[in-house]
């Protein structure tokens, strides 16, 4: 979110935590929302003099550390807490100091150097495959969906603290790790084949550890489309009139809780999906939404099989079906995504408020 008049890297930033199932990809809520403000770009070498300088604290990376705290608090009763997120993540002190009760799966940023004056990357490319699997690659802005076979390899290395080596002598930065190499074998003529290379404190022994995190790791996909319902493929934020950062950020706050719902709705679509059960109509919805979903069910179901709602009144797929339906969806053809359900959504939010009005006037 860039202030208006200001160049492009300045501006109003938010950072978020989504909450996600590890098993079936369920979003489960907001774990951790902040904003951050960027200045107008510095001078490269001022800039990075005075990063040396600042304690890790006061740095905009310590954002990372504050997303993995609020996480553990608010998983505190999952049975783990994996914190899954991009390149930019990978900090040394996010490791050093993670919570206890968090595990992290980051992105590999940087080439880290090793106690005995190796280079990760290359002593990963010199492991030997530890296993191959075939996984399902979410569509992506440039690519469609596919099933994509991945060699991994894995390591437990003790990267180097940056600086460490300033006196001469290179010590390990006492943070042991798994690196994860994850290569796409033969991808389709014309696309980029996968390469992923996954720092994390989780326990890789062998291949299959290994492919479990390279799975996990795809999860990472739901924040890239709570963004995307948030910009201009749904609330449009970016084009928000106000100049003032109080009042941007109460409206975006209150769109980031609406597109997290969105998403939630997204997901519930298809009602049963493997052996996790159905999530709760509560996970998005208020108990006293059920009567008008039940009226809109009525008034939205056709007479063939297609044109019903099939999902027990209880669950959140019920509620999906019926802002599905009021977003533009048939029932026949596709799946209705974020944009149709963000329609389908406001087109509720507006009847529910509606009938407020007419309750507090004693017309209901």
């Amino acid at each position: 979110m860039v202030r208006p008049g200001e160049r492009r890297g300045a501006g109003l930033f938010l950072h978020a935590v989504l909450a996600v199932d590890a098993d079936d990809g369920a979003v489960l809520g907001l774990a951790h929302a902040q904003f951050l403000t960027h200045e107008p770009r510095q001078d490269v070498v001022a800039a990075q003099a005075k990063v040396r300088v600042t304690p890790f604290e006061e740095k905009e990376s310590f954002r990372w550390l504050q997303g993995a705290r609020a996480a553990g608090s608010a998983g505190a009763e999952a049975e783990r807490v994996t914190v899954i997120a991009d390149r930019e993540s990978d900090v040394f002190e996010l490791f050093a100091q993670k919570p206890g009760d968090v595990d992290l799966l980051v992105r590999a940023k940087h080439d880290r150097a090793l106690g005995d004056g190796g280079r990760m990357f290359a002593r990963i490319d010199a492991e030997p495959e530890a296993g191959r699997a075939s996984l399902i690659l979410a569509a992506q802005p440039g690519r469609a969906a596919r099933t994509a076979t991945l060699a991994v390899r894995h390591l437990e290395i003790e990267p180097v603290r940056p600086g460490a080596g300033g006196c001469g002598k290179v010590r390990p930065g006492g943070v042991r790790l798994n690196l994860v190499d994850v290569r796409e074998v033969d991808p389709p003529e014309g696309q980029t084949p996968v390469h992923w290379r996954l720092l994390t404190t989780l326990p890789v022994r062998h291949g299959a550890e290994a492919i479990t995190v390279a799975g996990l790791y795809r999860r990472r996909w739901a924040i890239e489309q709570l963004f995307r319902t948030l910009k201009t493929k749904g609330f449009d934020i970016e084009s928000l009139p106000f100049s003032d950062d109080p009042p941007r950020e109460r409206l975006v706050t209150a769109t980031l809780i609406a597109a997290v719902t969105i998403q939630q709705l997204v997901h519930a679509r298809e009602g049963v999906q493997g052996p996790s059960p159905l999530r709760p109509i509560t996970d998005a919805f208020e108990e006293t939404d059920r009567p008008l979903l039940r009226a809109f069910t009525a008034e939205l179901e056709g007479k063939t099989a297609r044109q019903k709602n099939p999902h027990p009144e209880g669950s959140l797929a019920y509620a999906a079906w019926v802002c599905a339906r009021l977003g533009g969806w048939t029932g026949y053809y596709g799946k209705p995504g974020p944009i149709v359900m963000l329609e389908g959504w406001i087109h509720f939010q507006a009847a529910k408020h509606g009938a407020l009005l007419a309750r507090a006037a004693g017309h209901v």
